[in-house]
C-alpha cells in the first residue's frame, strides 16, 4: 500500500514516542536514523515511517536544512501526508525550533495553514484555552522551567509560537474541538480567512485528538507531540492490531544508560539504586579533568552484568546540574556526558548487552549513532509514549532498545521494561 504517513521527529526519544502511538492505532512504522543518504535505505515496508533527527536544541538554520532533507527523503518514498513532531512540553528556545522548521516545512509543501498541539493525555499533557499544562500544573511551574537546555517559561503556546514565526497564530479552543471535526474545519476555514498560519489546538482527552485527527486528514501537514498520532490512521482505515507491534524474542545482557536531568528520570534513578542493583555514577569534572570514565564505567558493568541489569548514569537534581554548568559550560557539559555515555553504550553492546534502556533525548541521539544503527522496527509500549524496539547491529545480531524521553515513566521504569519485553515476546 506504500507509506501512507512521512513523519519528522526533533530528536530520538521523541521519534520512537510517536511511532508507538502509530503502532498502537494498527500501523507498521519503521524508525530512520537520520536521513538515510542516497541508495543506503531501500524501499521500506511499512504504513508510516518516521525519521528521527537530533535538531531540537541545534542552531535554527541546521534544524531547518535537515528537516527538510527528512522532508525531500519522505515525498519521495511516497508520503500522503507529513507529520513533524516535537516534545509534548514543547521544548524550545526562544527563537526556535518548532516555529522555523513549521515555515519551512509549509513553505516547502506549498500550505498556507497547520495545526499545532504538543498534547498527550495519556502522559499528563493537556492544553486548554492554548496554555500547556504538566499534569495538574502549567507549562512554566513544572520541572521543566529548570531544563539546562531549553527551559519552559511561558505556558501559553500561541505566545510562545508566535514568537518564533513570521505567521500568525491563532488559538481553536476546546469548545470547538468538543465540538467535532466538522466544527474544528470551519474553525479551519475562519482562521484562513483572517490570514492565521498556524493554530495551537485545545486537547484535554484522547477523545479530543480523534476528532482532531480527522479534521485535519486533508493539511499536507500537521505539527504536534505524539498524542495526536492516536487520530490520524483511523484515516486511512488501520485499526488496533497486535501484529502491528511483533518483535523477536530477546537474548543477551540487560543495561541501562541514562543522561537525563529530569524530575521523572532523577527517580527512576534513585528507585533502582534503593533496590540494591548495581549502578554506575558518571562524574562531568571527572571526565573535564582528563579520567578515562567510560572505561572505569565499563570495568565496573563487566563485573556485575551477569546479574541482572546494570545502570550506567549521569543524573543530577537541577541544583548540581547548574553547579557543573558553570563551571563547565552548558554546551561543553552536555557534550561530555552525551559522548562518554555513548562510550559506554558501545562497551556494554560489546560485552554481550542486547537489551539496552536509553534515557534521555540528548543521550539517546549520542548513543543512536556510536552504535551505528540506521533503523528501528517499533514493538510493543512499555509506558505511555515508550515501545521496545529492534535494530539490526553491525554483525547483524538484534539488539533490543528502548529510548526513553527523560520525562517518560513511572519510578520503577529501568527494572519493570525488561520483565515487560519478556512477557510481550513470550
Amino acid at each position: 500500500m506504500g507509506i501512507r504517513l512521512g513523519c519528522i521527529a526533533d530528536d530520538f526519544t521523541g521519534a520512537t514516542d510517536l511511532a508507538n502511538n502509530l503502532v498502537r492505532a494498527g500501523m507498521r512504522v519503521v524508525q530512520l536514523i537520520d536521513v538515510p543518504r542516497d541508495g543506503a535505505e531501500g524501499p521500506v515496508d511499512a504504513d508510516a515511517v518516521v525519521i528521527a533527527l537530533k535538531s531540537r536544541t541545534t542552531p535554527a538554520d541546521d534544524a531547518v536544512a535537515a528537516s527538510l532533507r527528512a522532508l525531500d527523503w519522505l515525498r519521495s518514498a511516497g508520503a500522503e501526508q507529513i507529520y513533524f513532531k516535537y516534545c509534548s512540553t514543547f521544548d524550545s528556545t526562544r527563537n526556535g525550533n518548532i516555529g522555523p522548521v513549521t515555515e519551512a516545512l509549509m513553505d516547502a509543501l506549498g500550505t498556507d495553514f497547520t495545526v499545532a498541539t504538543p498534547a498527550f493525555p495519556d502522559n499528563g499533557r493537556t492544553v486548554f484555552k492554548g496554555h500547556l499544562f504538566v499534569g495538574d500544573v502549567l507549562l512554566s511551574e513544572s520541572g521543566m522551567r529548570h531544563h539546562p537546555l531549553t527551559p519552559m517559561t511561558d505556558s501559553n503556546l500561541v505566545s510562545v509560537l508566535g514568537a518564533q514565526t513570521a505567521r500568525p497564530v491563532g488559538l481553536i479552543d476546546h469548545t470547538v474541538v468538543a465540538t467535532g471535526a466538522e466544527a474544528i474545519r470551519e474553525r479551519v476555514d475562519e482562521l484562513r480567512k483572517e490570514g492565521v498560519g498556524a493554530a495551537i489546538v485545545d486537547a484535554v482527552s484522547n477523545e479530543d485528538l480523534v476528532r482532531l485527527g480527522a479534521a485535519v486528514r486533508e493539511l499536507p501537514l500537521v505539527t504536534a507531540g505524539s498524542g495526536l498520532a492516536i487520530g490520524l490512521p483511523a484515516n486511512w482505515g488501520f485499526e488496533p492490531s497486535p501484529a502491528a507491534a511483533q518483535l523477536p524474542p530477546p537474548g543477551g545482557h540487560q543495561a541501562i544508560v541514562s543522561g537525563s536531568v529530569s524530575t521523572a528520570t532523577n527517580g527512576q534513578v534513585l528507585e533502582f539504586l534503593q533496590s540494591g542493583r548495581p549502578a554506575f555514577s558518571v562524574d562531568p569534572l571527572r571526565i573535564a579533568a582528563g579520567e578515562d570514565v567510560a572505561g572505569q564505567a565499563l570495568a565496573f558493568a563487566s563485573s556485575h552484568l551477569a546479574e541482572g541489569p546494570v545502570l550506567v548514569y549521569s543524573t543530577e537534581a537541577p541544583d548540581a546540574v547548574r553547579n557543573v554548568q558553570g563551571r563547565l559550560g552548558v554546551a561543553e557539559a552536555g557534550e561530555l556526558v552525551e559522548q562518554t555515555l555513548a562510550r559506554v553504550a558501545q562497551g556494554l553492546v560489546q560485552l554481550g548487552v542486547r537489551q539496552l534502556v536509553v534515557a534521555g533525548g540528548e543521550t539517546s541521539g549520542a548513543v543512536v549513532q556510536a552504535l551505528g544503527l540506521t533503523g528501528l522496527r517499533i514493538g510493543p509500549q512499555i509506558d505511555p509514549g515508550v515501545p521496545w524496539c529492534a535494530a539490526a547491529l553491525p554483525d547483524g545480531d538484534t539488539l533490543h532498545i528502548t529510548l526513553k524521553s527523560g520525562n517518560f515513566g513511572g519510578p520503577g521504569f529501568f527494572t519493570e521494561s525488561f520483565a515487560h519485553l519478556d512477557g510481550e515476546t513470550a
